[in-house]
């Protein structure tokens, strides 16, 4: 295999560097939680969708969002072997799409439960096609610019801490404005992040004698399998309680009119709390500083176990703690899978193929967490705006326990298989 490398601008480090590559989280990122947060609770509620259906569907489109993101990361592989700037015409022509399908997805025009979810899944393919496109490929754009540990805990910070930022202004603009502000809101964050990308450093053209590499590469790669275990299982630990934490505020706290206040505190912790966990992943490394989030998070959720109806401040401070957790979650991980990338020879190359499993890792992250704990959640007895004691403990297991028995398990996996043989791994 031959290959030239096209001279291109390289990273800086420096805000203009961080705001023009990372500045696409921001809008990705506002899309994302009326997706996952907002749009069961939304269904359920205004339109009286049942959650076992509700839950099915989520589930069936998400796992076939999922199962795309693998080909449109080989599909990145190939425009980015060509140039750039061919990835980036891809990633425009798929945000148009992303808009228009949220902008649907939330204004159906039909009646009937029947005809809602046919909407619903409709929507949601709609959607997730454009958003698989547009993160795939600028996932792959932040990899290709590799660099060391710290220089990949930047470039992920700077895309995550941007992230965060547009997750707090839409934790509040749908209560603020209504989704009507927040639909067209996005569309124009969304066009300025894109044509903000073009002015972003540039990954290395590679061009290949031969084509992209087998979108199964990845699992060729030891480290790559240990490290998506590890990711699987803490990352269903932490989308099960974003799946029901309007819920768990709504029906457990009984204080919905808190809503903004606690997505308000959880997001602008882990936003501020990026920057910190970047400087302890200079002590620590990448997988100790990781380790250490995840024992914060299981002692967060352990103490909001105990907290029920009025608990107000003792939930935001579960809000701010988590949200603390959160940052390192949405940074180190992805770091950790460039470094695998590096050590396997395979820069470059196929980061696309990497982060398209990556992608479908978390998708069905989130897919598992709304199909099997809403279904499970009504046949404890639970629907929304109930009261029965047993029906709340049931939520209060979901959203608390789950998670903390999950972060156990991915905790001792990632020592276990990746500490204790850390020479071995990037």
């Amino acid at each position: 295999m031959t290959a030239a490398v096209l001279p291109t601008p390289a990273w800086h480090g420096g805000w203009r560097d961080g705001f023009s590559y990372g500045g696409l989280g921001l809008p990705l990122a506002f899309v994302a939680l009326p997706l996952y947060v907002v749009l069961p609770s939304h269904y359920a509620t205004v339109y009286g969708i049942p959650l076992a259906l509700l839950g099915a569907v989520l589930l069936g489109a998400r796992l076939l969002d999922a199962a795309i993101d693998p080909l449109i990361g080989r599909w990145a592989d190939r425009l980015f072997s060509h140039s750039p700037p061919r990835a980036w015409g891809a990633l425009a022509a798929a945000a148009v799409l992303l808009a228009l399908g949220f902008r649907a997805l939330f204004f159906p025009v039909v009646e009937g439960t029947t005809a809602l979810l046919a909407w619903c899944a409709a929507g949601l393919a709609v959607t997730y096609l454009g958003f698989s496109v547009v993160s795939v490929i600028h996932q792959t754009w932040g990899a290709r610019l590799g660099g060391d540990e710290a220089q990949r805990a930047h470039i992920v910070a700077w895309r995550e801490g941007l992230a965060l930022a547009g997750v707090l202004v839409a934790s509040v603009l749908p209560s603020l404005a209504g989704l009507n502000a927040v639909t067209l809101a996005f569309a124009a964050l969304l066009l300025a992040a894109t044509l903000l990308l073009r002015r972003a450093p540039l990954p290395a053209a590679v061009r290949q004698a031969s084509c992209a590499p087998s979108p199964t590469l990845p699992w060729a790669t030891p480290a790559f399998r240990r490290l998506l275990a590890i990711y699987l299982c803490n990352g269903i630990a932490s989308a099960v309680p974003a799946t029901l934490v309007l819920f768990f505020i709504r029906d457990r706290l009984q204080a919905p009119s808190f809503e903004p206040l606690f997505l308000v505190s959880y997001f602008a912790a882990g936003a501020l709390a990026i920057p910190l966990w970047v400087r302890v992943v200079a002590r620590q490394g990448l997988a100790r500083t990781w380790l250490i989030a995840m024992g914060l998070a299981v002692a967060t959720f352990g103490w909001a176990s105990q907290l029920g109806t009025g608990d107000v401040a003792e939930f935001t401070a579960v809000c701010i703690a988590s949200g603390v957790a959160l940052g390192a979650d949405l940074t180190l991980p992805s770091a950790l899978l460039t470094g695998v990338i590096q050590r396997a020879g395979h820069a470059q190359r196929a980061e696309g193929a990497y982060t398209g499993w990556w992608n479908f890792a978390s998708k069905l992250n989130l897919a598992l967490a709304a199909g099997l704990a809403l279904p499970a959640l009504q046949a404890f007895g639970y629907a929304p705006g109930g009261r029965d004691e047993a029906a709340l403990s049931a939520l209060t297991t979901a959203y608390c326990l789950l998670p903390c028995a999950l972060k156990l398990i991915a905790a001792a996996l990632l020592y276990f298989t990746w500490i204790r043989n850390e020479d071995t791994h990037p």
